[in-house]
């Protein structure tokens, strides 16, 4: 086998090009999705039926039906009606960006707002109570407890979340946008390459990934930092069981 390096040298800078749009999509669609999950999230964990069948019912079609299958309902479907081609929102419906950022968005609100739910409910009790006894209002109470602890319980799931959105990704290929593996087959269809042109295409992947998951490491070192205090020796010796 024969591994040509001139063609990966050649054609890298359009990869990198590719990389942008792909982070562009990541980034956009994964803020977005946690901006819709948070509200999401708390409808589903209230202790009012009527308050979680909604989002239920969103969550229910977006884990149940294929990511491929969202994105062409929204960018081939949309245009079969009339009434949305006339519409305001026909300029960013007919624009393949924004419906890979409409589908990846409402995709990943539907699994980070399940996460963030799980994350609530597992929130101890005591500390809910003690904001009761402080006399908080519910609005504050989730400002100031339940969100902060629900997003450093949910965020190495939330991680797992964002690298699957980042393999994810490569699915804009299927509407015409150039993203790394768009970029990827445009390449092979001139040169006929895969293997070494995929093989860049995966580094560049693993890579991002590599970078991923080292910041959310770090951010969350920091949020749950409380977790890995230690208590000072001189404290310890008073008392050994203070240490546990």
């Amino acid at each position: 086998m024969n591994w040509d390096w001139n063609v990966i040298i050649e054609y890298f800078p359009r990869l990198i090009d590719g990389v942008w749009l792909t982070l562009e999509l990541v980034f956009f669609s994964g803020l977005l999705g946690l901006l819709l999950a948070v509200p999401l999230a708390l409808m589903r964990a209230s202790h009012n039926p009527w308050l979680r069948a909604l989002p239920f019912g969103y969550i229910f079609f977006f884990r149940g039906t294929p990511l491929l299958v969202q994105i062409f309902l929204i960018y081939y479907g949309a245009s079969q009606f009339e009434v949305i081609r006339e519409s305001v929102l026909w300029p960013i419906l007919r624009e393949p960006y924004w419906c890979a950022i409409i589908a990846f968005t409402l995709n990943t609100a539907a699994y980070s707002a399940e996460l963030i739910r799980g994350a609530i409910q597992a929130i101890p009790k005591g500390e809910l109570e003690a904001a009761d006894a402080f006399g908080m209002s519910r609005v504050l109470k989730i400002r100031r407890i339940v969100l902060p602890r629900a997003f450093g319980i949910v965020l190495p799931a939330y991680g797992n979340e964002l690298i699957l959105m980042l393999k994810s990704s490569s699915l804009a290929s299927t509407i015409t946008l150039l993203d790394i593996t768009g970029a990827a087959r445009t390449i092979i269809a001139r040169t006929y390459t895969p293997l070494e042109i995929f093989a860049a295409a995966g580094v560049l992947y693993l890579l991002i990934a590599a970078v991923m998951i080292g910041s959310f490491r770090l951010l969350e070192k920091r949020l749950n930092r409380h977790q890995h205090y230690k208590m000072p020796a001189e404290l310890a010796a008073v008392d050994p069981r203070m240490v546990d």
